[in-house]
């Protein structure tokens, strides 16, 4: 304790050195400056010093060096893995990414299958009554019948005689005379009577004698068999001609055509515009197919699966659109329209197309269709 304070005291007389420096001297050299002080020093009998505790309080040292760092530890083992926390709530959606740059235009597809025919529409409006038909061929001529027996021919009456005149009237009374003239001349004659009444008529002449009966006539037999060997002979050569015909038909049919009654469908199994279709129809001495029935229309269907291309009819709405007719101008007396059609797309659809399942569709002409003619 009194080491202490003796150090302090030195401290406190020491001119021209900073409280830190004096501090670290100190440090250094305490213990062999005490016993220099306290045990070497001569006894005076002064008095004892203050109690260094009332002193002033020096100022604060500078802050010393750093010390020197003490040596790492060596790093523990990592811990065990915690338990797995919950699952989170989902996020938010995202907003939508930038639409994508649209890709090059590739070459078209091939031209797909029509698809299957939709539900059947409601009935559409009665059409007007179509164009009288073609009259019939005339029918093969009956057997002449037999000639009947002649009748029994009348002879005429004759004449009665005529009935007698009747009777005359009496004649009517004679005038009075004249009055006297002069002398010698002639009297003149009263005025004349009326006439007598009319008489009665005459009677009834009797009933002439019947004429005598006339011939009867020769039999017709001879003519009617005749007549019947002509038949015979005519009806051998319409049926040979029919024969001809109906193989001829089959012959013509065959592969590419379908006969509908007095209707025949032709195809070359080749594509033109609506225009160059018509020319080779025309040329070739028919007209583009024109359906006017359903049994038409399926036969037209059947030559379009067989080629498996779409056609062109006859039909256009050129002079009016929306009212679609025949070559000839007539109306439609039949349709057979797929659903939603027809619907003029772009503006420009004046020609009808038939597809695979016998549905019609308006399509522009410039397009080439497969070439149907009808005879």
């Amino acid at each position: 304790m009194l080491l202490l304070r003796l150090s302090m005291l030195i401290l406190l007389t020491q001119p021209s050195r900073s409280v830190g420096a004096e501090m670290k001297t100190y440090s250094q050299r305490a213990v062999t400056n005490a016993c220099t002080l306290v045990m070497c020093s001569p006894v005076e009998n002064g008095l004892p010093g203050r109690d260094g505790r009332d002193g002033r309080e020096g100022p604060r040292g500078e802050k010393g060096d750093p010390g020197v760092p003490g040596a790492l530890g060596r790093a523990g083992m990592p811990g065990p893995a915690g338990p797995v926390g919950p699952k989170g709530d989902n996020g938010s959606v995202g907003e939508p990414g930038p639409k994508g740059d649209t890709g090059p235009n590739g070459p078209p597809g091939p031209q797909g299958m029509p698809g299957p025919a939709g539900r059947e529409g409601p009935s559409g409006r009665q059409g007007n009554v179509g164009p009288q038909g073609k009259p019939g061929p005339k029918g093969e001529v009956g057997p002449k019948g037999e000639v009947g027996a002649p009748g029994m021919q009348g002879s005429a009456g004759t004449r009665g005689p005529t009935g007698l005149t009747g009777e005359r009237g009496a004649p009517g009374e004679r005038g009075a005379p004249g009055n006297a003239g002069a002398a010698g001349s002639a009297g003149a004659m009263g005025p004349q009577g009326p006439p007598g009444a009319r008489g009665p008529p005459g009677l009834k002449g009797d009933r002439g004698v019947p004429g005598d009966k006339g011939a009867k006539g020769e039999s017709g037999l001879p003519d009617i068999a005749a007549l019947r060997q002509q038949v015979e002979v005519l009806q051998r050569q319409v049926q040979h001609l029919q024969d001809a015909i109906s193989q001829y038909k089959k012959v013509e049919l065959f592969p590419n055509g379908r006969g509908v009654s007095e209707k025949i469908f032709k195809t070359g199994g080749f594509e033109k515009t609506f225009e160059d279709a018509q020319q080779v129809c025309t040329q070739a001495g028919g007209q583009m197919a024109s359906p006017r029935s359903a049994a038409e229309n399926e036969a037209l269907q059947q030559l379009v699966t067989a080629e498996n291309k779409v056609a062109f009819l006859s039909m256009t709405d050129t002079k009016t659109e929306g009212k679609f007719t025949y070559p000839t101008g007539e109306t439609l007396v039949y349709s057979n329209w797929a659903p939603g059609e027809p619907n003029n797309d772009g503006g420009a659809e004046n020609c009808v197309e038939i597809f695979t399942n016998g549905k019609w569709n308006d399509k522009t002409c410039r397009e080439q269709r497969l070439v149907i003619c009808e005879f």
